[in-house]
């Protein structure tokens, strides 16, 4: 693009930046510039995500157009922290847990959504059990085993609650495939597994059980399971005087 020099009055080519007939400076023309303007789209991707920081939901749904994405709404990330606090929270002991100890009381949300607080369940036997992974045969034949044997659990008023690092929807298809009618638990981070001094390794929690009295305390620990006879020692023990 050609442009007058304001000199001498001869266009000269815009990207230069003297007259190369008088020497003056030119004046960068307006095309010559580097431009700080981005696409419709980049510009209000960064627009949108800039003042959405700053602003809020009103901001990020007038760069994007309509409502915020539900992860970019404002507290979404607490409230996705507060949720997962919510299904579960541990209380360590501080102590390696013993028979006649009072157990690390916790708070979880169950495969089905109900709530289970330990420490609101004395009064009631409760038995822990921590296995590795669902489906895998050990554990299925261990909570088929504790299936079958349900109608006399439960005739006990016993609280079973199954705890492993899979997810809650894990959880929901094996207790689905298998008709499990008690309590599983997704212990992701085997923050749980920790508190009960039960070892994970890559990802699987140890085969251990805990039977925790009407008292509250801990009645029975088994730190080694078989999963064809756990079923009648649970029994046994619950119901031993």
């Amino acid at each position: 693009m050609l442009i007058p020099c304001a000199s001498c009055s001869r266009h000269v080519s815009g990207r230069d930046l003297v007259c190369p007939f008088c020497g003056a400076a030119l004046a960068p023309s307006p095309m010559s510039r580097p431009s700080t303007k981005l696409p419709r789209t980049r510009a209000a991707f960064l627009a949108g995500g800039a003042t959405f920081v700053a602003l809020g939901g009103a901001a990020c749904a007038a760069a994007y157009g309509g409502p915020p994405p539900e992860h970019a709404r404002p507290g979404a990330a607490a409230a996705s922290s507060a949720a997962l606090g919510e299904r579960l929270v541990v209380s360590p002991i501080g102590a390696e847990i013993a028979v006649g100890a009072r157990p690390p009381d916790f708070t979880a949300r169950a495969h089905d959504g109900r709530r289970v607080k330990l420490s609101e369940l004395e009064g009631k036997v409760v038995v822990l059990y921590f296995y590795p992974r669902d489906e895998t045969p050990g554990c299925t034949a261990e909570a088929c085993a504790f299936r079958d044997a349900w109608s006399e659990i439960e005739k006990a008023g016993v609280v079973l609650v199954g705890v492993s690092t899979d997810s809650d929807e894990s959880h929901r298809a094996f207790a689905a495939h298998h008709k499990l009618p008690f309590l599983l638990v997704s212990d992701p981070d085997g923050e749980l597994a920790r508190a009960y001094g039960v070892p994970v390794r890559i990802g699987f929690t140890s085969r251990q059980s805990f039977v925790v009295g009407r008292d509250g305390k801990v009645k029975k620990i088994y730190r080694s399971v078989d999963v064809k006879a756990h079923a009648g020692e649970i029994l046994g023990d619950v119901r031993a005087p």
